[in-house]
């Protein structure tokens, strides 16, 4: 007999078996909540994700592909528990039943909290975060540029706090989406846009417009309204600044990661705008301290100088000052008068000695000079014309008598009488023939004029 009716009789092939088994699971499971742990985590370059979700007793193999996991905050690590939300089927190739995993969360921890320790000790790792990257603000900014929403509140806190405090810091505000989709990709271009600004302007030498400090924020809200400031790009973009950057996101309770990636961090949009302007209170503080502590001084030293001043006035010394010096106005008037007198008497014999010299220098006695000096001038005249002309002709004779030696004594005169001179071509004489040689130029000079005579031969040499 028969172990099987007719129906039954023609098998079913694994194929067909595990297709209708798949169906049923789809059909039955199409979505389930799944807790437990994960293990056997693995990421390849496909950008899926495979790992097992277990408890103490089973195991539960799971997918999860790229278009699903790019919405999940977190990256699942081995040994964390979660919750899992996905659709049964199976894996045909190997008769294996696994869960296709569409979302999930971490379980007594936000998937929020998570992305943001795994993010926050990654970059920390790689030194992101360092404190010797750290920048300290400058002293007194002149251009501060805002990344934020222009319509939300942390705008205005900040606008409303500079004016209050500071009347020579400019805004130059770059808007943004500071949450949603693609917010933090706009904060991250925002702050590369002020960097590009800041470079160019001090290339072309206009370092009044560049920017002295970035304020990347926002308001307060939920986690995930703040995640924009968690993404890594941004911090990417904070860190890559050549200005300093003060990180001003939500209230002083709220940390993101672009708080560890700034240069300074404030707890509020507010507290960022009072740090930008705290340095300015402060020197004018300090200028407002200095000038009251020197209009005290002056105000001390001058009531000081002003005592000793009425105290001088009225000591024994200032009055013997008064009296030296009234005995000196005294003598000085003495002096006055008799010098008065002395003049008016030098003046009185100066005009007496004038009278004189006018008597002495009357028409008639000037007249009576002048001839007797015509006289004794034309005596003079003569008796030298006389003694010019005698020695005129005593002077003529010496002058014969050495014109006559100075002839007799002239090789011109010994020229005359039929001797020669022979001169080299330098104008030296040649007073012997080896001063010479054969073919060489020579000047013979005569009594009256000269030969130009070439050597023929050179003789008793």
């Amino acid at each position: 007999m028969s172990l099987f009716d007719e129906t039954e009789r023609r098998p079913l092939s694994v194929s067909e078996l595990t297709s209708q088994v798949r169906g049923a699971l789809e059909n039955r499971f199409a979505s389930v909540w799944v807790e437990g742990e994960i293990s056997n985590f693995r990421a390849p370059a496909s950008g899926h994700w495979y790992f097992t979700i277990k408890d103490e007793a089973a195991q539960l193999r799971a997918s999860c592909f790229r278009g699903a996991n790019s919405r999940i905050r977190f990256r699942p690590t081995d040994g964390l528990q979660v919750r899992a939300r996905g659709r049964l089927t199976v894996y045909e190739p190997r008769g294996d039943y696994e869960l296709v995993v569409e979302g999930l969360d971490p379980v007594g921890a936000g998937a929020l909290r998570v992305a943001f320790e795994q993010m926050r000790d990654r970059l920390a790792a790689e030194g992101l975060f360092a404190e010797e990257l750290k920048r300290p603000l400058p002293l007194l900014p002149r251009r501060v540029g805002v990344v934020t929403s222009p319509t939300g509140a942390a705008v205005h806190d900040i606008l409303r706090v500079l004016s209050r405090r500071t009347r020579t810091v400019n805004i130059l505000l770059v808007p943004v989406r500071v949450q949603g989709e693609g917010a933090g990709a706009e904060i991250a271009r925002a702050v590369a846009m002020l960097n590009a600004h800041h470079r160019a302007a001090i290339l072309s030498g206009r370092a009044g417009d560049g920017v002295d400090a970035i304020i990347v924020g926002r308001g307060g809200g939920s986690a995930e309204d703040l995640w924009a400031f968690n993404e890594e790009e941004v911090a990417r973009a904070i860190r890559a600044s050549t200005i300093p950057v003060i990180s001003a996101v939500g209230h002083e309770t709220d940390f993101c990661i672009a708080d560890f990636a700034a240069d300074v961090r404030a707890a509020t949009p507010s507290a960022a705008a009072e740090l930008v302007a705290a340095r300015e209170d402060e020197v004018a503080a300090a200028v407002d301290a200095l000038t009251r502590e020197l209009l005290r001084t002056l105000s001390y030293r001058l009531m000081n100088e002003r005592a000793r001043l009425q105290e001088a006035a009225m000591s024994r010394g200032f009055d013997d000052a008064r009296a030296r010096l009234n005995d000196a106005s005294r003598v000085t008037a003495e002096l006055s008068h008799r010098l008065e007198k002395l003049i008016a008497r030098v003046r009185e014999s100066a005009r007496k000695r004038l009278g004189d010299a006018s008597c002495r220098l009357s028409p008639a006695k000037p007249a009576a000079r002048a001839a007797r000096a015509r006289t004794r001038l034309a005596l003079v005249r003569a008796t030298l014309e006389r003694t010019a002309a005698s020695r005129l002709e005593e002077a003529r004779a010496r002058l014969g008598v050495a014109a006559a030696s100075l002839d007799a004594l002239s090789p011109l005169a010994v020229l005359r009488r039929g001797y020669a001179i022979a001169e080299d071509e330098a104008g030296s004489a040649l007073r012997a023939a080896r001063e010479t040689r054969e073919g060489r130029r020579v000047r013979v000079r005569l009594g009256e004029g000269a030969l130009r005579c070439r050597v023929e031969g050179v003789e008793g040499v």
